[in-house]
């Protein structure tokens, strides 16, 4: 088990019950206490836990995501492949708007160099696409939320109502035939609805961990997507349902 995946586990451990024991966690892991203490002091630093004495407490809420920086450790091979397939979708000369999130970070980091106008919609994005030489970089405004730096409210959706995108790059919580594209946190969903309204083509990126989640805010219907690029390990059942409603599904 790599220090990422064990990460992770010991995150969804203490976000299930509550609580756990460096013991129970060095038993679920097969890493030793040493190892599970260090671990846990990166969780307590990232916000996804507090320490006590012999353990942890989950500081993450049941319908919550865990932290950026944890999330972007996770599956990097499988989201490079997604964004080079989406760049691969782009044409240059086309206006993008490109959303928050992991995923949609590798997106950015894709279409560096490209001749494009960006716009986007995270200042992690935004610094990957600063030294473009060929790309114009339209900056919106906005507040941006702690830890994801993605840029909300009214700001950003004025912006949003102001321009027409070619192409929208989203990002997504969960992602479902049935119950469409949802996101946690109600800015970055509201947000996201705008990039829909204001964009020709919506482009989903999709991990397959999205597959089996359904998030409190409902984005869009799956049926206003045109493409999803997932990876391979995205489950059929979810891909040949959205395929059945008229999406384009890439797997990676």
């Amino acid at each position: 088990m790599t220090s990422v995946e064990r990460l992770r586990r010991i995150t969804e451990a203490v976000r299930e019950t509550g609580r756990s024991s460096v013991a129970e966690l060095a038993g679920l892991t097969g890493a030793s206490e040493m190892t599970i203490r260090r671990d846990l002091e990166v969780l307590a630093e990232q916000g996804v836990l507090e320490r006590y004495r012999g353990g942890a407490r989950s500081l993450l809420l049941r319908g919550e995501e865990p932290p950026f920086a944890l999330r972007a450790q996770d599956g990097q091979e499988a989201k490079a492949r997604i964004a080079a397939e989406v760049a691969g979708l782009i044409a240059d000369g086309e206006s993008v708007v490109v959303d928050s999130g992991t995923t949609c970070l590798e997106v950015a980091r894709a279409l560096h160099g490209r001749r494009l106008t960006v716009v986007p919609l995270s200042l992690h994005a935004a610094n990957a696409l600063t030294d473009a030489p060929e790309l114009t970089l339209l900056l919106p405004g906005g507040r941006p939320r702690p830890g994801e730096l993605a840029l909300t409210g009214p700001l950003t959706l004025a912006s949003l109502a102001a321009l027409r995108f070619d192409t929208a790059v989203l990002g997504c919580c969960g992602l479902t035939a049935a119950d469409g594209l949802t996101a946690y946190d109600l800015d970055d969903a509201a947000v996201k609805r705008a990039v829909v309204a204001s964009s020709r083509r919506v482009v989903a990126v999709a991990d397959a961990a999205k597959f089996s989640r359904t998030a409190l805010a409902l984005v869009a219907p799956a049926t206003a997507l045109h493409v999803v690029v997932t990876d391979h390990a995205a489950p059929d059942d979810e891909t040949d349902a959205l395929t059945a409603a008229g999406v384009t599904v890439r797997r990676v």
